[in-house]
């Protein structure tokens, strides 16, 4: 199945639309933050408060994302019935898992060469959760999350990305079980479902 191909970039803006893109230049540190959008130069984020990746002040951190267009198109962007059928076959506890590994094994190292690709844009709601909340490469991790790409990413930062990766989906599929559901119907094959109907 082709998939829709991403519409917007890491550095696009919508200033007009107060969504921006906040990146870091290379002469920005992130212990050095206040980096203001690289196109109209306004500065929302207070980075000093989001860099202390506190669980208990999350909903000001998600609101904070959302400023970046890049992170507002994976909170706003359409989750269609073939992912929400992959989501519900694997169930929450999975899914979180699931987020878990994929920073562990595949955001974490150091001097990845494939950094900023190492997520892809489509194709599993985990992909989303990372896009959204900046858990998808080193560089946003930096910028975010105020870790540079330089250091390790240890089990408490790990596990706290985890955390937002699973909030998010849970803000998303509200429904979500825990457990895997089986006989969700979002992946019955054409040719049963008309053979089905021809019995009927």
């Amino acid at each position: 199945m082709n998939k829709e191909p991403l519409k917007v970039s890491c550095l696009a803006t919508d200033c007009e639309s107060d969504l921006h893109c906040f990146r870091l230049t290379r002469r920005d540190h992130p212990a050095n933050p206040g980096q203001t959008c690289r196109e109209c130069g306004v500065g929302l984020v207070p980075w000093d408060r989001v860099h202390r990746r506190n669980l208990e002040d999350v909903e000001h951190t998600f609101r904070m994302l959302k400023y970046e267009l890049i992170r507002h198109h994976f909170w706003h962007k359409g989750i269609d019935d073939e992912l929400v059928g992959r989501a519900t076959r694997k169930g929450f506890t999975k899914l979180r898992e699931t987020i878990h590994h994929r920073i562990e094994k595949y955001v974490a190292p150091l001097d990845n060469q494939w950094d900023g690709r190492q997520t892809p844009t489509e194709g599993n709601v985990v992909y989303y959760a990372q896009h959204a909340t900046a858990s998808c490469c080193r560089r946003c991790i930096e910028e975010w999350h105020g870790i540079s790409r330089d250091a390790p990413l240890t089990p408490d930062v790990i596990d706290y990305l985890t955390e937002l990766g699973a909030m998010y989906v849970r803000e998303r599929m509200p429904d979500l079980a825990n457990e895997p559901v089986q006989n969700s119907g979002h992946r019955r094959n054409p040719r049963v479902k008309q053979l089905m109907l021809s019995l009927e």
